[in-house]
């Protein structure tokens, strides 16, 4: 670098530094966070018990064994090891270094790959990234994964690149990226994967442009990659207590296993409500289009249309290597039809890559402009970056849940997307929940619920009992205070304004929309209905349920136990009613819809019936139970459509017993020998 570019480079780099490590002060704990810190306790654990701990191998429904997540341990062995108390606090400045090394090993690759300039916008555009940025505040294994994968593509195109003697030090630093990448997610394997590839295709393109290749070379190099790779896997399981117990085996298994999530979310996704599973073909390339600042995707498609202009011979191919690492993760996922969710954090480790081909495309065009044209581009780039400027600096610590101007921002977002997935908005809600307990001498024993855990930030207040609760729920729950974010929230309720709910005493707003809600309870009559109905008393429930509309009709949820009770009680009629009242809250309540739906079949309607519970699958495919009494509708009448019906279950759900049986039940009569193959395969479930 000359001496300008230089010192530009070094201040630009030290003032995000600065800024991210002050930004990541006041971060919220994300549910990932919680759930990895807890599973980086065993580890530790197990490793200051000499192994004779072994909770960090425990199978549980989180598969959290099959993470490496070795930077997370390594954060939590340094808090362990130097006492420190603000254990988040000091996880989130952490995540911050590990976010600004990210962007520096970043900056570093782009000035080897073009130059100098190109460099310094690289750091530019991470500074005006709001998704990556906010991830970078608590995200302890998305980013170092990042980090990890840019640093090993780095160092293996530094190592193809030399020529002559391999050096030790780029030996090294390949295989320790490599290493680091594969103890944070199996899936780091890929970088191994490469080695392999790239050697090859480097050498093939060597002999098609020179017409020969240095056969001792590629030997050594074929050579030194195995050696590298066999290294990099057995590191790999250091601070990883499953890969530990068989290296080879268990990675290899934990790649299958995250490559395959058994683990399905519902989500939000352009105005619907589906699960992580069915998410269509376009869900990774389109919450990325629309979550990426408009600058970075102008400079990428400048640089995939314009490469063959700014790039000399010998840096083409690492250049499409690069594009390749690109795509190949994204069309990979895509074509397997992978558990996808929570927008794309998992896979921002591609996002590197494409900043430096975004910087090297506004290079170009900076470069080749006439100087009155420059401070055309320059002034368009200024005004480019306003929107998620203005976006990190007003919307702070929430900068991860920025949409750019393509989805219309936030506000055009809200009831299509998902905002605050990662339950960051909880810390701040807690936060200003305590102030106010404070504030208004509220004592005695509390009870505060939340959508996700928040017994961390109540730690300190013993007179406050924390609990998780489902927002949809919370009625049959005992509570005084719940916190709650929009997540899992029906669309219908936050595009209508059901929710916030009206006993709501605080709200959090990312650019004027609401993301999470403080609920101060004005009666318990709903939850003393639930546990009357449990305990078999309808007619005290039915007047608890009474009581509590009075206070609280925005549940629908009071309203199905209401109904049920009702109809328990013989008065069919006002179960009817208040089940559908309910159903205005939320069109798509499943509870309610199969209720009606039964209560139709029991009175002989079913036609009636049979809308119900088509509704119940087109809100939720994976209610198993309604494609099973669909399918009993036309059992007799038509028998070609109920098998259809359960076939369409068993797709969802090849294990599920009573759709086995009851596609059974259909060839009982007309083949019995079919009619035994199902009733012996539901055996096998069972």
């Amino acid at each position: 670098m000359n001496k300008p570019l230089r010192l530009w480079f070094r201040l630009t780099a030290i003032l995000l530094l600065v800024v991210m490590l002050f930004a990541s002060w006041n971060a919220g704990i994300s549910c990932d966070e919680i759930l990895h810190y807890g599973q980086s306790v065993k580890v530790f654990n197990y490793f200051a018990s000499g192994g004779a701990d072994k909770s960090a191998l425990a199978d549980t429904d989180l598969n959290l064994k099959y993470y490496g997540q070795s930077y997370d341990n390594f954060v939590t062995f340094v808090t362990k090891l130097l006492h420190i108390r603000d254990i988040y606090l000091f996880r989130h400045l952490m995540s911050a270094v590990m976010g600004w090394l990210t962007i520096l090993i970043t900056a570093l690759f782009a000035r080897w790959l073009f130059d100098e300039k190109c460099a310094i916008i690289t750091l530019l555009l991470f500074a005006v990234s709001p998704f990556f940025i906010g991830h970078s505040y608590n995200n302890l294994k998305d980013i170092p994964f990042a980090f990890a994968y840019i640093s090993g593509i780095w160092m293996t195109f530094r190592f193809l690149g030399k020529s002559g003697k391999i050096k030790i030090q780029d030996a090294v630093l390949l295989t320790l990226s490599i290493a680091f990448c594969i103890s944070i997610r199996a899936g780091g394997l890929i970088l191994i994967c490469y080695l392999f590839l790239f050697l090859v295709l480097y050498y093939t393109w060597k002999w098609l442009t020179t017409g020969r290749i240095n056969i001792n070379e590629m030997i050594r190099k074929t050579a030194w990659i195995f050696v590298i790779s066999l290294v990099a896997f057995l590191l790999s399981s250091l601070q990883w207590p499953y890969a530990l117990q068989d290296p080879f085996r268990n990675i290899i298994s934990s790649y299958k296993i995250m490559a395959h999530y058994p683990a399905t979310f519902r989500q939000l996704f352009e105005g619907v409500m589906e699960w992580s599973d069915y998410m269509p073909w376009y869900y990774l390339p389109k919450s990325m289009f629309i979550t990426i600042p408009l600058t970075v995707i102008a400079g990428f498609l400048v640089s995939l249309i314009f490469s063959q202009r700014f790039l000399n011979e010998k840096r083409f191919i690492f250049y499409v290597f690069l594009a390749f690492t690109i795509a190949f993760p994204l069309l990979f996922v895509i074509i397997l039809k992978s558990n996808l969710y929570s927008s794309w954090r998992q896979f921002l480790f591609v996002y590197p890559g494409i900043v430096i081909l975004s910087a090297a495309g506004i290079n170009f065009l900076l470069h080749k402009s006439a100087k009155k044209y420059a401070i055309v581009i320059v002034s368009i780039l200024l005004i480019s970056v306003i929107g998620p400027v203005r976006f990190m600096i007003k919307n702070h610590p929430y900068e991860y849940i920025y949409y750019n101007e393509l989805a219309g921002g936030v506000k055009n977002t809200y009831g299509n997307y998902e905002l605050d997935y990662y339950y960051t908005s909880q810390t701040e809600a807690s936060e200003w929940l305590i102030n106010y307990i404070k504030d208004n001498n509220i004592t005695g024993p509390l009870k505060v619920s939340a959508t996700y855990s928040v017994s961390w930030l109540f730690r300190n207040y013993p007179d406050i009992k924390t609990s998780w609760m489902r927002f949809e729920e919370r009625s049959m729950a005992d509570w005084d205070y719940a916190i709650v974010v929009n997540r899992y929230i029906p669309p219908y309720q936050l595009k209508n304004g059901i929710w916030p709910p009206e006993n709501a005493i605080h709200t959090i707003y990312v650019d004027n929309v609401p993301v999470c809600s403080v609920l101060q309870r004005k009666t318990k009559d709903d939850y003393a209905g639930y546990q009357a109905c449990i305990e078999g008393n309808y007619s005290k429930a039915a007047e608890y349920f009474k009581r509590a509309l009075k206070v609280n009709n925005t549940d629908e949820m009071i309203f199905y136990n209401f109904g049920g009770v009702l109809y328990k009680l013989g008065d069919h009629s006002a179960a009817d009613s208040i089940l559908k009242e309910g159903l205005k809250l939320n069109p798509g309540s499943e509870n309610i819809l199969m209720y009606l739906g039964n209560i139709s079949s029991e009175k002989g309607m079913p036609a009636e019936s049979a809308d119900y519970y088509q509704k119940v699958i087109e809100s939720n495919r994976k209610y198993f139970e309604a494609y099973v009494k669909l399918s009993g509708l036309f059992a007799e009448k038509d028998v070609l459509k109920a098998r259809k019906i359960l076939r369409d279950c068993l797709i969802v759900n090849p294990e599920y017993v009573p759709a086995i049986l009851a596609l059974g039940d259909t060839y009982r009569g007309s083949n019995p020998e079919i009619a035994e193959k199902y009733y012996e395969q539901a055996k096998k479930f069972n």
